[in-house]
């Protein structure tokens, strides 16, 4: 047991030897480009969600107007199909009519 806590301890000094030396082996940027860089990520992400609002806005009036269409249509269907419906019974309550007229008269 004793060789375990021996070999843990050295493996944790080893891989922290490991890590600080990769560490300096990284060429970390200047505070200049991390400022640019920095901004160019803001203005990239503005820049898509501008985008992005405005394709929401369009989208979204193309359905409403879409919308609007599609209700305006089904009404005018409705109001001809129920104006051709009392057509159809004011044609055949007058041809039941002039039927009647008709036998009335002989």
């Amino acid at each position: 047991m004793a060789k375990e806590v021996k070999n843990k301890k050295e493996s944790n000094r080893h891989f922290f030897k490991d890590f600080k030396a990769e560490l300096k082996k990284v060429i970390w940027p200047t505070p200049k480009q991390v400022a640019n860089n920095t901004t160019a990520v803001i203005t990239i992400v503005l820049i898509t969600a501008i985008i992005v609002f405005v394709l929401d806005l369009a989208f979204e009036k193309l359905n409403t107007h879409g919308i609007d269409r599609l209700k305006s249509i089904v009404s005018t269907d409705e109001t001809n199909n129920i104006g051709n419906s009392i057509s159809n019974e004011i044609t055949n309550n007058t041809i039941v009519n002039n039927e009647v007229d008709t036998n009335i008269v002989q």
